[in-house]
């Protein structure tokens, strides 16, 4: 039988708050920050989208290679493989750069009306000299090499 002394101590711990340990809280804490991060890793890294790298070739000199008709004019082509973006700001001048967003790492995704765009955090980028015209990119993507071999293009 439990008498009333029994009854209380037995509601006073059940009804008692349970706070976690410590170290519960900084595992948690640790597990979800990874989990987090890997989403955000995974958002940054991914595929290079509507530029795709479809017509993009190695070049005998380490460098890649792609088809200047493969470039439209006012626009460009993603080389996601090789991580550049070739563009053609007008006819006949080509430019590449890094397709590597400088705001967090992210391959860029698409050229349109006359600029890169990032994908992960909407950063644009001008197609003439890679600089930001909106951010929250802090600098202008890197420039590369480009030089015309005939009908193609080769980037280094």
């Amino acid at each position: 039988m439990v008498n009333d002394n029994d009854r209380a101590s037995t509601n006073d711990i059940d009804d008692a708050p349970v706070s976690p340990s410590r170290r519960t809280v900084v595992r948690a804490t640790a597990v979800t920050g990874v989990g987090i991060a890997g989403l955000g890793l995974a958002a940054c890294g991914g595929s290079s989208g509507s530029g795709g790298s479809g017509s993009a070739s190695g070049g005998g000199g380490g460098g890649t290679t792609v088809a200047k008709a493969d470039v439209p004019v006012g626009g460009g082509k993603i080389l996601g493989d090789a991580k550049v973006v070739v563009t053609q700001p007008t006819s006949g001048s080509f430019k590449a750069f890094s397709a590597i967003c400088t705001h967090a790492g992210c391959t860029v995704g698409s050229v349109a009306d006359g600029e890169i765009i990032c994908p992960c955090h909407g950063s644009h980028f001008s197609i003439k000299d890679g600089s930001v015209t909106s951010g929250p990119a802090p600098k202008p993507l890197p420039a590369k090499t480009v030089t015309a071999e005939g009908s193609s293009l080769k980037v280094s």
